[in-house]
């Protein structure tokens, strides 16, 4: 749930293992021994880092053609931001024994906690996680102590604006997460923010007056604010306020993360109160800071304990399958070269290998404006909300996974999820209804590559665009007609030849034959010509076009 991102750990990708782990970089926690070091865990960490302009400056030379101007690499994290959002969920420790807690309050309380437990999960300095294509996937998957599982599946649904829809359930523990994640970025000077629009619905299954619906609990997240990009040490801050909100309950955790000020203050401070929306009543003070401690004090009693020690905690990083099983599309794999250049800080070849990605990208764009075809997302689909709709209250989401997972027991419910793309090791996408990105990354690198279009019968269950021959219906119509140019001379008039079929179409050959059966060609002019019918019947004075000054009426000839 984050855009730029600094500290110790590092969740990166390792795809060279049968099964990929999000590994942490020190592998393991900080202990409260290494206060210290987490004093000044925001700070720049490599000697060679220096600030981004002196280091793009570096690169001006007379004639340099600016576009090629690249980035730092210790600004880029080695990982798509479809893959980053999974830092949300890494302390399932958490978030397992809340469906279990039977008090409303206590429960609140318990989201809360779960809900700052992730912050501190970040790579070391700032960086910056690769910004996700329009249709790219990640999918990966949690193997608990009780022998659980927990799911995930995010998609890019927009570019522009970027959108990362994504979810996240652990059947057999009653919990889903819906969300979508919506960054903006903006120039403050010597600081940029990445200012974290979107919400998130954690849905506890088994609670709630409505057993259909659930206990929803509405999420926001902090800003994100990278300082001392033109001059000074670079440094990363979490900022301004986001809520926790639950509507059944009442209940909302305003949680403040505080900036440094320019005279006083600390780094990663937060502050924030729980209270009874419905009395006004305040029932918790937070305080601490998100990247060390953090502690709770019950207003009414004054006692005060810690409420989460991220310095003692230990994230839980997802498993991924390995790149062999990947689809093109899917994030590991479609910036696999990006991450290893980066990871060698091999400046230019990152930056060429990114460039081939997004030029894609571009490409697939510019081709569908072109044909007017509109793109729809592969996994999720548009949020049914408004009043007394079946996603009411979610219409911030604005897309929503595209399955039903509604199965009475907990292992029909993972067959539900895993229907909908590969999660898993050895599991294969269901070709039946698969829905095939817009373009290919490999083929457009090697265009000789590219596979044959399918035949009649072996197409998608639900056609999304993809064939633009098959775009419009008028012009499906108009292409299934006999060519002109290949058309037989004349035929004696006893005997009407019929035109011959045209082996170029994608018709069948049934619908061949009807059309040359049932049809002849059309030397030129339009298909239909309604001109002589409106001649016979327009009155014998014809008609006069007069314009009122009181007339908004707009008359456009149709284009033949």
């Amino acid at each position: 749930m984050m855009g730029l991102v600094s500290g110790r750990r590092r969740a990166t990708s390792n795809a060279n293992g049968p099964v990929n782990v999000l590994r942490s970089k020190e592998g393991g926690s900080r202990s409260s021994g290494d206060a210290d070091a987490a004093e000044d865990d925001t700070l720049v960490v490599e000697p060679d880092q220096g600030n981004v302009l002196s280091h793009i400056i570096s690169q001006l030379r007379p004639g340099a053609d600016l576009s090629r101007v690249v980035l730092p690499t210790f600004i880029l994290e080695p990982r798509s931001m479809l893959e980053r959002i999974t830092n949300f969920m890494c302390h399932p420790e958490m978030l397992l024994p809340i469906p279990k807690i039977d008090d409303p309050v206590e429960r609140f309380v318990a989201v809360v906690k779960f809900y700052l437990s992730g912050w501190h999960i970040r790579p070391a300095g700032v960086k910056k996680p690769l910004n996700p294509i329009l249709g790219e996937i990640f999918t990966c998957y949690w193997e608990f102590p009780d022998k659980t599982r927990g799911y995930y599946i995010a998609e890019q649904t927009s570019h522009h604006p970027p959108k990362s829809s994504y979810f996240y359930m652990v059947p057999d523990h009653h919990i889903r997460v819906d969300g979508t994640l919506k960054p903006r970025s903006k120039f403050l000077g010597n600081s940029a923010a990445s200012m974290m629009e979107g919400t998130a619905i954690l849905t506890i299954l088994n609670r709630g007056k409505d057993k259909t619906r659930g206990e929803r609990y509405i999420l926001t997240q902090p800003n994100m604010y990278a300082r001392g990009i033109l001059f000074g040490k670079m440094k990363y801050e979490l900022g301004d306020h986001s809520f926790v909100r639950c509507p059944e309950l009442g209940l909302v955790a305003d949680i403040d993360f505080k900036t440094k000020g320019w005279v006083g203050g600390t780094y990663n401070a937060i502050g924030g109160i729980i209270k009874n929306e419905k009395t006004g009543e305040t029932l918790y003070e937070l305080s601490g800071l998100w990247s060390e401690e953090m502690f709770i004090k019950d207003v009414k009693t004054g006692h005060k304990e810690m409420f989460f020690n991220a310095l003692k905690s230990k994230p839980s990083p997802p498993l991924c399958r390995p790149l062999a099983e990947q689809e093109e599309r899917e994030s590991q794999r479609l910036w696999a070269k990006t991450v290893q250049a980066v990871k060698e800080r091999n400046h230019e070849l990152a930056t060429d290998e990114k460039t081939k990605v997004e030029d894609v990208q571009r490409e697939e764009a510019a081709k569908r404006a072109n044909d007017g075809v509109e793109w729809h997302p592969r996994l999720f689909r548009r949020v049914r909300g408004g009043p007394g709709g079946p996603e009411e209250g979610e219409e911030d989401l604005e897309w929503i996974i595209n399955a039903q997972i509604d199965a009475p027991t907990p292992e029909q419910r993972a067959a539900q999820i895993m229907a909908i793309y590969p999660i898993v090791k050895g599991q294969k996408v269901n070709q039946k209804n698969a829905i095939p990105p817009r373009g290919s990354i490999d083929a457009s690198r090697h265009p000789s590559a590219e596979a044959p279009a399918k035949k009649g019968g072996d197409g998608d269950l639900i056609d999304f665009g993809q064939s633009e021959q098959a775009s419009h219906p008028a012009q499906q119509q108009r292409e299934q007609q006999p060519k002109p140019q290949q058309q037989q001379p004349p035929s004696p008039p006893v005997v009407e030849e019929q035109p011959p079929l045209d082996p170029s179409h994608k018709s069948t050959m049934d619908v061949q034959k009807m059309l040359a059966a049932t049809g002849s060609p059309k030397n030129d002019g339009p298909l239909i010509n309604f001109h002589k019918d409106m001649d016979k019947n327009l009155p014998a004075g014809g008609i006069k076009r007069v314009d009122t000054a009181d007339s908004e009426d707009d008359f456009v000839d149709a284009e033949e």
